[in-house]
Order: C-alpha cells, then structure tokens, then sequence
C-alpha cells in the first residue's frame, strides 16, 4: 500500500502556510501577533532582544538519504537556539522560511513540522512566521531566532582575558564521528541495496548528528550560580574554529590540554575504526552545539561542582599564540580546520 501523497501545488503558498501552522500556539506572554499577518509583533518588556539567523541547504548540511525529517526539523530550529544561548540569553521566538522543491510533498512537509514543533515545546518558544517558496535546488531551510537578555548581561567573543579558564560543556567530537558513520553506510548502501546499515551501539554518535540539543541547562545553570563568563561561543564549526574566534575577538592567545578535552568512549570507538585521532574529531569536528566559554579564576570552586562542564586549558597574552598541549608535552599551534560552507 503506498502512502498518501498531496502535491503542494494542490494547495498554493498561502494554502500550505494555513495547513502546515493550523494548530501552532503560542506560549510566550512577548507575542503578541504571531503567524497570520504581514508581520509579527513582539512585546519585550525592558528586555534586550537577541537575534540571530542559520541557513541548512540540503546537499550542503544534510542530506535527505540518511536524515529523517522530523529530525531535521528539529535540528533547523537547535542550532538557531544554539546562538541564542551562547549570548547567555533566552529564546523566545523563531521564523522559519522554506525553499521547496517538487520532490517534497505535503505529508514529507508535515513530518518535517513535527520536528520544528516538537523543538518549539522542547524550548517553550513560539513559531511567529516564515516564508515558503520553490526551490530548484532542493529544500533551503531559514531559521531566525529571536531571544531575550537582562540589559547588558549578554555575553559576545571579546571579553576574555588572560588567565581566564576556557571551559566547555558536554563532550565534542560526536557529531562529526556519527557524519562519518552515516556517510560510510550510505556508500555501502549504494553500493548493495541490499545490505541493512550497520548502526547498532552507535546511537549516541549518530543521535549526536541527526538529533542535537541545544545547552539550555547550562545556562540556567551558570545564572543560577551567579557565574557570568568573560566570552561564550557555541561549537558548531569545531573546537579550534572556536577557540580561535574567541582568541581574535578577545585579543589574546591561549592554551589548551588535549588530555583534558572531553570525547565520548563511543567517539573514541569510531574515530580509531576510521583511523582518526579521536581530539581531530572534536578539534575540527563541529555540529556539537556545545558551549566553549571562558570564566574568571575565581569562579573555578563553584565551576568544579557542575560534572557537564570541563575546564580545558586558559587564555594567554596574543604574544603567545593559541595553543594546543598534546598528550606527550609538546606544543602545536591550533589551526582553524572546521567546517567551511565555502
């Protein structure tokens, strides 16, 4: 029996918007006009707004053979979050626009917005508007994310400074080894239809890709301890891409441990199955939408108590460059080697 297909033709632009936002609700006291109008109308109540937009084009950032689409809808909107967060701020609102192309119908749309929507809860933001179009060269995604910050309790690039603690949460390198293994599987699959993909024990590094999450937790945590960092970026491009950012925002050098960098055993399974160093995959990984932020010293005796967050190595004077301490005690210069769209 096959499945149900709508052409997306049968209902036009502004049929398809009604259809796939029928049942969307608001949550957030802030909206006050949302999908519907010609614009939406947001209400900050003394708060600062935080903005910030992502693109995901298919055969760039994903690829359909291997991504659900409720996965990626999902995604679309952790990544945007992802931003909002690493400015120590708070998500409230998201616009999402759309470039279609005829190979989507209907029902592949409507899975897709069950990500989004389930996203949306997840975070307790409202979805206000978007776009739709078509798309000759597959479906373009556009997500802008709109949040919210205390006046001036917002955290950027460029405020760290030497000796401060460079920090980061959860543990990095997944994303990129579970890409690998996704991409391996597909070429096999290509090859022999007939050979069933090889993901068993690996679902912690292929959720890590298909299914992010976005830190939240801790930067509830960090407010709720009174911890405010110096700079914060968030690792979607890799550990050295960032760090970097932050050591040319800042104007200073740095120094990290690669005994101290935190990688999953599974990560670490993977990446020697490939014949990669696992602290390559974390180093120039990315997609882990980890937090990477550096904190005053004094704050270490309250940091320590949190088990998600890793103090990985501190900032130096420019004059010494940004470092990388291997295993064996020798130093290399860290190289920006992450993820280029270009």
């Amino acid at each position: 029996m096959s499945e149900e297909r709508t052409e997306i033709t049968s209902l036009g632009e502004f049929g398809l918007i009604d259809h796939l936002t029928r049942n969307n609700e608001t949550t957030q006291a802030g909206t006050i006009v949302s999908v519907g109008d010609d614009a939406a109308v947001i209400d900050s109540f003394g708060k600062q707004i935080v903005i910030t937009t992502d693109m995901l084009i298919e055969g760039v950032h994903f690829d359909l053979m291997y991504t659900p689409l409720k996965h990626l809808g999902y995604k679309a909107v952790v990544v945007n979050l992802s931003d909002i967060y690493a400015m120590m701020a708070t998500p409230t609102q998201i616009t999402i626009s759309l470039g279609l192309s005829n190979r989507l119908s209907v029902e592949a749309l409507e899975e897709f917005y069950e990500g989004v929507y389930a996203a949306c809860e997840h975070y307790n933001i409202d979805l206000i508007g978007g776009d739709t179009c078509s798309s000759n060269k597959g479906f373009i995604i556009s997500v802008t994310a709109i949040g919210e910050v205390t006046p001036d309790k917002f955290v950027t690039r460029n405020g760290a400074k030497t000796n401060d603690l460079i920090c980061v949460s959860g543990d990095l390198g997944g994303a990129y080894a579970g890409l690998q293994l996704l991409e391996r599987e597909k070429r096999i699959f290509l090859e022999n239809p007939a050979v069933q993909p090889d993901l068993q024990n690996k679902a912690y590094i292929t959720g890590r890709f298909l299914k992010p999450e976005a830190r939240i937790d801790i930067v509830n945590w960090l407010q709720q301890n009174n911890i405010q960092p110096t700079s914060m970026i968030d690792i979607s491009d890799g550990l050295s891409s960032e760090i970097l950012h932050i050591c040319k925002q800042s104007e200073t050098g740095c120094v990290l441990y690669e005994d101290k960098i935190p990688i999953h055993a599974e990560t670490k399974e993977m990446a020697l199955e490939f014949n990669i160093a696992p602290v390559t995959c974390a180093l120039s990984g990315g997609e882990d939408y980890e937090l990477l932020f550096t904190v005053k010293q004094e704050d270490y005796e309250k940091l320590i108590k949190n088990t998600k967050i890793t103090v990985i190595g501190y900032m130096t004077e420019k004059s010494e460059g940004a470092v990388l301490v291997t295993n064996q005690g020798n130093k290399h210069p860290i190289q920006a080697q992450g993820w280029d769209a270009f």
